[in-house]
């Protein structure tokens, strides 16, 4: 199997326009109803939508057991949204209250102070610098048996004008000597990411384009209430951009569409997923998805909600064989500008991630 020599892509999004449907009333699902449904996924994959929608519109009418659990986990294979529907549906049974769905009032207030807020905090963002752990891994796509390839440890300067550099400090725990910093890391071959500080949040939120919005559900993302909306931009709207240096190299553009978790009470935007839309058929690159989940972090005694870990994606097409990278970044230590970024000594010996 063979590395990809570099892939970088950018992402730019923009603007909205709002869409929803309210879901019709009934009633709740029973276990039978549901351990029906999982054993007809199993048969079937292609019914998972089908199954998550059932779960998501219709609720539950038993208790969600361990071995539910356990069921729902080995016939989807392990489907994290199928999970994160499941645990939803369980907790709105438990406590209606305060997990009940949004009205459309709501749903719209929130979707434009949330818009509002995240605007308004990329004109307030600092200089910092911040250290990502980044683990990169390929495997046959579709199996998700990945095979480790490499380990860094790159010191990120960010800038309020929205410049970032990329320094490699730390190759597979060897330290490197005098590392000068540059627009990306993708020097090193395999895949590359950037932009995830601001750049793929707030441009979903820009008003140029017409940024499709509708509810899907309510979720828990680290105790905090969320509404979650899907969204959708296209390719003529605001493309997104994707490089890559296989085969005759070049760069395409494409849609985006995804999912984004919103805060119910201060309107931030705690998780994104995204995906890429319209790939021709011909270009190398053949899937791209990236997801973020965003914290509270604290530099120079100010809160700013930054990046806590990136999962970025891509199914390539080589020797008419495809394969899927994955870079997995967790980023640490949050420092204001000009600050030292050091490797410690148990960060040399960083482990393996197992997806």
């Amino acid at each position: 199997m063979k590395k990809i020599i570099s892939i970088a892509f950018i992402l730019i999004f923009a603007g909205f326009s709002f869409a929803q449907e309210t879901p019709p009333q009934q009633k709740p699902l029973t276990q039978a109803e549901y351990v029906r449904l999982l054993y007809d996924l199993e048969k079937n994959p292609r019914k998972r939508d089908e199954v998550i929608e059932a779960v998501r519109k219709r609720g539950l009418g038993f208790t969600v057991t361990d071995g539910i659990k356990s069921l729902t986990i080995t016939k989807s294979r392990n489907d994290a949204e199928l999970k994160r529907a499941l645990e939803e549906a369980s907790r709105r049974r438990e406590n209606p209250t305060a997990s009940q769905p949004p009205t459309e009032k709501e749903s719209a207030e929130v979707l434009a102070k949330s818009r509002q807020a995240t605007l308004e905090a990329v004109d307030e963002m600092p200089d910092f610098v911040v250290k990502q752990m980044i683990q990169r891994s390929e495997a046959y796509a579709g199996t998700n048996n990945f095979k480790n390839l490499d380990r860094l440890i790159v010191a990120v300067s960010y800038r309020s004008e929205g410049a970032e550099e990329y320094k490699i400090l730390s190759l597979n725990g060897v330290l490197q000597d005098n590392p000068k910093p540059k627009g990306t890391y993708s020097e090193l071959g395999g895949a590359s990411s950037t932009g995830e500080f601001v750049t793929a949040l707030a441009a979903i939120f820009k008003p140029e384009s017409e940024t499709r919005f509708e509810v899907i559900d309510t979720d828990l993302i680290r105790g905090r209430r969320t509404i979650v909306y899907g969204f959708e931009i296209k390719k003529d709207k605001s493309p997104q951009q994707i490089r890559t240096s296989l085969g005759a190299g070049g760069s395409t553009l494409s849609g985006t569409k995804g999912k984004i978790w919103i805060d119910r009470e201060n309107f931030r935007v705690l998780r994104v997923e995204s995906q890429a839309t319209g790939i021709p058929d011909d270009f190398p690159i053949r899937a791209v998805s990236r997801v973020i989940d965003y914290d509270w972090v604290t530099i120079s005694d100010m809160k700013f909600l930054l990046p806590l870990l990136s999962d970025v994606r891509l199914t390539y097409r080589e020797n008419r064989q495809l394969f899927e990278s994955r870079n997995l970044i967790r980023f640490k230590e949050y420092q204001k500008f000009g600050s030292d970024v050091k490797v410690l000594d148990d960060e040399q010996e960083m482990p393996e991630e197992k997806p």
